[in-house]
């Protein structure tokens, strides 16, 4: 990245959630909005690219993850898991598969 000043385009709408939270107390300046959201985003970015990292890693070692061991692994996830607001999970859809097709 240069040293020179930096130009960031922020979309209207966000700029008016910051204000709104400003004026509702959450939050003490959209400066400090933006940047508390920025600074959420790269924790998120580096929690990703340590998963992929770690999933990386395994993959070396042991070879790639199958279906049946993902799959197998969210059923224990399933199991596990404590539902706090709700009732049951709902089954997650998998991706590229309709409803109603076999």
């Amino acid at each position: 990245m240069s040293k020179g000043r930096l130009t960031v385009s922020v979309d209207r709408r966000l700029v008016e959630a910051g204000a709104e939270a400003v004026a509702e107390g959450r939050a003490g300046s959209v400066s400090a909005w933006v940047n508390l959201a920025l600074a959420e985003r790269a924790e998120k970015d580096r929690r990703l690219r340590a998963l992929a990292d770690a999933v990386a890693d395994y993959e070396r070692a042991f070879g790639a993850m199958t279906g049946e061991e993902l799959a197998a692994q969210e059923r224990v996830d399933r199991a596990a898991a404590r539902v706090v607001r709700g009732g049951a999970m709902k089954p997650l859809r998998r991706r590229g598969r309709r409803r109603g097709a076999a």
